[in-house]
């Protein structure tokens, strides 16, 4: 059995031990939101009274919300435009702007929507473990006051313990916390089937009618309530983007299995609560429990709130492995840590980086309700720029008419805006710490992207054209070396820079040379036969390209290795790499804005070396520096 692109479809025990790490990893941050989500409906800053009829309309929000957005768009239609099993933001708009048809502007705003929507993730996977934690371990204080002091302390080192267990790898962890969140969903189900048989009517509430009346009896009240409600879905975007990790097949039969019919069993428990018991909405999650079993339910929360930000680590990994490949970010560490998943990976400096923001979260707002005020403004946006996107896969790779595409996404788009107005509230409450990382990440990105432009234009102004190069070859030619000489450069039709530098210094060049390019698809992976484009340019000279997939790891002696061409040697220990390095001079010439430049150079010292990165042995690499103004 084989999926879309050809490859073999996982079934069986695979199948099986897939569905059950997808389960631990992708839907721990929506599977956990019924610890905060309707709290937040009837306790929050923007509270309902609490009534029978508004208790139903919040729960027929929370219903569809998770019918339309997790089941309908992102299930049923977003995770079909997979780019070739990868998802995510990034590698949608991989898949939508090489499309002719979307023009040479519309390409770029595509991009930038793309890049900023990806940058926003950022924001929100630091939200994510701080308050999934923090709400989990809060309920003690529902037992007794006396661990006040001690939430916050219990919640930080927690977290640290949560990523420090990331370079175990998302399947290892998946394989842990499979079992756990099974048990979650199981429990979680239970507690509100307890409350649905002492109040059945509030089923009623799966009528869509309820949630259409709660709007006109509550108006612009109604409305922001939407901010809390959104909270039910926050996991959508992390949902895609961890695709590739496990496979479309596996998370959905999770989803509809499992995820689903446990979290409507407990939010519809939470609702009979309150219709029953008004005063339980402090905490109506834990007010389920009998008194013998809170302590046990806290425990298994707040593992579960671990998992939780499991969803929002593996994808961050996921988007940065993809922002490296399409060249947006520098260079950095990226591990693989499965030999079957090739998508299952740990970058050390995001995880460092998420642990610092989630823990400085916690200690800077104290409490889950207040991180709830920061929550959701930035994966608004996102599914809106993903809903715009999508329509693009829709009509210009799906050819769908306008007439189906235009309904459909216009529903979708009506939704998310509707969500992202309701959590626009939020920003001068927390909602600008989000918008502000994505602001800092969207810089780094395009400032990267435009800088690395810059240098390689900078680089082509001063090297020769390959025919002139070959030509001065036969006029003034070189004393030959034996051996075998690669030079790297970004330009497969031009003239390594490293060369000349090299012919300048040394006045010799090797028996063989090749000019060696790495490029980078915009599809996930390249397979071998398609890997290394071998051309011989006479002289002795040969260029080379190696194609790569944005979610494949550079590795070049492997590359070079699948080479078979008559005439061209390139065994390890007669081939020599020639790689430049550049020192990057800010200054005022045309290109970016001065403070852009600086920040360029300091992104450029930092990346991790080309040697490391491409997995040259580092005692057959030679570099040549040169200086660079930008």
């Amino acid at each position: 059995m084989t999926d879309a692109h050809g490859k073999s479809a996982p079934s069986g025990r695979y199948l099986a031990g897939l569905t059950l790490a997808a389960l631990g990893v992708v839907y721990g941050d929506i599977g956990t939101s019924p610890l905060y989500a309707l709290r937040e409906c009837f306790h929050g800053e923007h509270a309902m009274k609490v009534t029978p009829d508004n208790v139903l309309g919040v729960l027929s929000l929370i219903v569809w919300s998770l019918v339309v957005i997790i089941s309908v768009k992102y299930i049923g239609f977003v995770m079909r435009a997979d780019n070739r099993g990868e998802g995510g933001i990034l590698a949608l708009t991989a898949l939508v702007t090489p499309m002719r048809a979307s023009g040479r502007g519309g390409r770029r705003v595509l991009i930038m929507l793309g890049l900023f929507g990806t940058a926003l993730l950022y924001g929100d996977g630091m939200i994510t473990p701080a308050i999934s934690v923090l709400s989990a371990v809060e309920g003690l204080s529902v037992a007794t006051r006396l661990f006040d002091p001690y939430i916050v302390p219990i919640t930080v080192a927690i977290l640290v313990v949560l990523f420090v267990i990331q370079r175990r790898g998302t399947g290892g962890i998946g394989r842990v916390f499979g079992p756990v969140m099974t048990l979650w969903f199981v429990v979680i189900a239970a507690l509100g089937v307890g409350q649905i048989v002492q109040h059945p009517a509030v089923l009623a509430s799966l009528n869509p009618w309820h949630g259409a009346t709660f709007f006109v009896r509550n108006g612009w009240h109604g409305f922001l309530i939407l901010g809390s409600v959104f909270l039910v879905v926050t996991g959508g975007e992390a949902l895609y983007a961890d695709m590739g990790h496990f496979g479309k097949r596996p998370i959905s039969i999770a989803w509809f299995s499992m995820v689903l019919p446990g979290l409507l069993l407990n939010y519809f428990g939470q609702g009979a609560l309150l219709i029953l018991h008004p005063e339980a909405a402090e905490n109506p999650f834990y007010r389920l429990a009998p008194s013998w079993a809170l302590y046990p339910l806290v425990v298994l929360s707040t593992v579960a709130a671990v998992i939780a930000s499991q969803a929002l680590i593996s994808g961050a990994f996921s988007l940065t492995m993809q922002a490296v490949q399409l060249g947006y970010t520098p260079r950095v560490e990226i591990a693989h840590t499965s030999a079957r998943e090739r998508g299952q990976i740990y970058i050390p400096s995001i995880n460092w980086l998420l642990m610092l923001s989630s823990i400085g979260l916690v200690l800077g707002f104290g409490s889950s309700s207040a991180l709830a005020a920061a929550y959701g403004v930035a994966v608004t946006t996102t599914m809106v720029v993903t809903t715009v996107l999508f329509y693009v896969v829709l009509r210009h790779r799906w050819r769908w008419p306008r007439w189906k595409a235009v309904p459909l996404c216009g529903f979708l788009a009506v939704i998310d805006l509707s969500f992202f107005l309701a959590n626009a509230v939020k920003i001068p409450h927390g909602g600008w710490f989000p918008l502000l990382v994505g602001a800092i990440v969207f810089t780094l990105m395009t400032t990267w992207k435009k800088g690395r432009q810059i240098v390689a234009g900078r680089i082509r102004e001063g090297t020769l054209p390959p025919e002139l190069f070959l030509e001065s070859l036969k006029i003034d030619p070189p004393v030959r070396v034996p051996g075998t000489a690669i030079f790297m450069y970004g330009d497969p039709r031009g003239t390594p820079p490293a060369l000349l530098h090299s012919l300048k210094h040394y006045k010799a060049m090797h028996a063989q040379v090749v000019f060696l390019s790495v490029t980078t698809e915009e599809e996930p992976h390249v397979p071998d036969e398609r890997r290394v484009q071998v051309e011989e340019l006479g002289q002795g000279v040969f260029r080379a390209v190696v194609h790569y997939g944005f979610m494949q790891d550079p590795n070049l002696p492997e590359a070079l290795a699948l080479v078979k061409h008559d005439g061209l040697d390139l065994r390890p220990a007669h081939t020599t790499y020639f790689l430049g390095r550049e020192t990057l001079i800010a200054t005022k010439r045309p290109g970016m804005a001065i403070w852009r430049e600086h920040l360029f150079a300091v992104m450029s010292r930092n990346a991790r070396s080309a040697t490391s990165f491409f997995s040259i042995p580092p005692n057959r690499v030679v570099e040549l520096g040169a200086q660079i103004e930008i």
